[in-house]
């Protein structure tokens, strides 16, 4: 597995560029010994905590497609490189890839913003995208496959079942950085549709770890929940604060990210973490057969240091299958006709349940769960197969503009 540091990206890039043009021919990919698919995840930085296990299994699903005879009888490398949460290294290893390492695909990106960085270098070089996080939604690019849930597809569920049982007046807290605005936009548009009412919302910068002021406003207010946006590690500092506050037993929390990258929910003690909902795309409790072979192969490669299993890790694995599959299909890694293979809108059995991807927005039409944490342990709670990515599809139609290159924040 190749890792490479900012230096030597600094003493190759030039070269790169200088030698191939801006194209990077599509032939000198294919004429290399190995097929190369690139992963940028945070491996150090604030999202560490997520980007590793994403790491561990991106390198897991390529273990796996090697033991079973690699890809067009050629065996597939991964490049691998750590961005640190940091947008210029995101762009700079994004060029890196594109252009030097010529990676047929790559996976990766956590934050929305990370993905904004990248995701316009790969459509310029066309260099095949997967992003295999959960996110606000609104990603119009051919270019793109996008994986993991929408709110259309999460937080529309989690909404009214929180409100059924909770009561109807929501205090919203959030990351401050464009998923938690489009998103905390997207909780006040379900709540007021389920005849509730938002009667606050605040943002954080991802720095932030100390909540006081922000508890005193939520008793103040008097809200029947607390729906958390929060994200990454200094986050979780709220759910400690809530516990030593008083407050858990008299305002639940509802959230949209908690977990989401899997560790929240063992780092949390069972006094801070219990009775927390959450809806996503994948919890390791779903219970299939193909669930349960891949925490058996994910247990089996990684005895000592587990990755923690969450949508993050898993739709990881899925991406990488996704596109294996359209290389045995197509018979070729190159970009278009695995496009094609995809577009067809063949489901694939997943360890998540039956996912597809939309022709129209390249998204993924899955079945999403709900599910309360209970002693380290999500219980699922109700399940609602097959989802559109609806929210996307209000804005994205890339069957009529293949050529889209944006990112709608949709209009609430």
């Amino acid at each position: 597995m190749k890792k490479l540091n900012r230096r030597h990206f600094l003493m190759s890039t030039g070269a790169a560029v200088t030698a191939t043009g801006l194209g990077a021919p599509s032939i000198l990919r294919a004429q290399a010994d190995t097929i190369k698919i690139g992963g940028l995840h945070d491996l150090s930085g604030p999202l560490d905590a997520s980007g590793i296990p994403m790491d561990q299994v991106f390198k897991l699903a390529i273990d796996d497609i090697n033991e079973k005879g690699g890809l067009l009888g050629k065996q597939v490398e991964g490049v691998v490189y750590d961005p640190q949460s940091n947008m210029s290294l995101y762009s700079q290893y994004a060029t890196q890839m594109a252009l030097k390492d010529r990676v047929a695909a790559v996976f990766g990106g956590i934050t929305s913003a990370s993905r904004e960085t990248i995701r316009p270098i790969f459509h310029r070089y066309n260099t095949l995208y997967f992003y295999n996080t959960l996110y606000e939604g609104g990603v119009c690019d051919r270019n793109e496959i996008t994986l993991g849930t929408t709110p259309a597809q999460t937080v529309e569920q989690l909404i009214p079942h929180a409100m059924n049982l909770w009561g109807k007046k929501v205090y919203t807290i959030a990351a401050d950085y464009n998923y938690g605005h489009i998103t905390a936009a997207w909780v006040k548009r379900y709540v007021e549709a389920n005849g509730g009412e938002v009667v606050e919302t605040e943002f954080f910068p991802l720095d932030v770890t100390q909540f006081g002021s922000t508890i005193s406003k939520i008793q103040a207010a008097k809200p029947d929940i607390v729906l958390s946006v929060l994200v990454g590690t200094a986050h979780l500092g709220f759910y400690r604060q809530w516990v030593a506050s008083g407050m858990k037993q008299e305002i639940p929390i509802a959230s949209t990210t908690f977990a989401a990258g899997g560790t929240d929910a063992v780092i949390l003690t069972p006094e801070e973490g219990n009775g927390i909902l959450t809806s996503y795309g994948y919890y390791t409790s779903i219970d299939n057969p193909t669930n349960t072979a891949f925490k058996e192969k994910v247990a089996a490669a990684y005895p000592d240091n587990p990755p923690i299993l969450s949508e993050l890790s898993e739709v990881t694995w899925e991406g990488v299958m996704v596109w294996a599959d359209a290389v045995r299909e197509a018979g070729t890694i190159e970009r278009d006709p695995l496009l094609e293979v995809m577009e067809t809108g063949k489901s694939y059995d997943m360890p998540a349940g039956a996912v597809s991807i939309d022709p129209k927005t390249h998204h993924a039409i899955r079945d999403v769960y709900l599910a309360e944490l209970q002693d380290q342990e999500f219980i699922i709670k109700e399940t609602f197969p097959q989802v559109q990515p609806a929210d996307t599809q209000m804005v994205c139609n890339l069957k009529e503009t293949p050529d889209a290159n944006v990112h709608h924040e949709i209009s609430l």
